[in-house]
């Protein structure tokens, strides 16, 4: 079976799609009202705290200024607050609220139970071999990226 690079794209395009169509069996949480970018700041921020909007727009290549709106609206909801860098009186530092850390806690269980209802289909073997070859073509990925933009980190 021989599939050209252009073939396999669109297949994994419309696997994506159905995978984004994949519903748990548990209701969303509140991230549901909140939009893809909204979350992947949330996401971000639990997994990094006490970085900055720009550690913020970098790890999720986005725009400063789109991440510093982002980042106030999230504040004035509640779910992000700034806090005085301890040592640079001029930076901030951004850390979850408890609501806003109980949104990523619901967040990650829903998306958690999502991918596990997914994986259950296969063996252990053939969730190894699934993930181990995404891993290999997002590495592939992020070394051409970088190399492309001049990045060696």
């Amino acid at each position: 079976m021989t599939t050209s690079l252009q073939q396999a794209a669109d297949r994994l395009f419309m696997l994506m799609t159905r995978l984004r169509q994949l519903s748990p069996t548990t209701p969303p949480p509140q991230a549901a009202q909140l939009s893809p970018s909204f979350m992947a700041i949330i996401d971000f921020v639990a997994t990094s705290p006490h970085c900055g909007v720009k550690e913020i727009a970098r790890g999720l290549k986005l725009s400063t200024p789109t991440v510093s709106v982002s980042v106030r609206q999230l504040e004035e909801a509640g779910f992000l607050e700034r806090q005085p860098h301890p040592r640079d009186k001029r930076a901030v530092q951004i850390f979850l609220t408890p609501k806003g850390q109980t949104l990523y806690e619901q967040s990650h269980a829903f998306r958690r139970q999502t991918f596990e209802r997914l994986l259950s289909g296969l063996t252990p073997e053939e969730r190894e071999t699934l993930l181990s070859l995404l891993e290999k073509a997002l590495d592939k990925t992020d070394a051409h990226t970088h190399s492309h933009n001049g990045d060696n980190s």
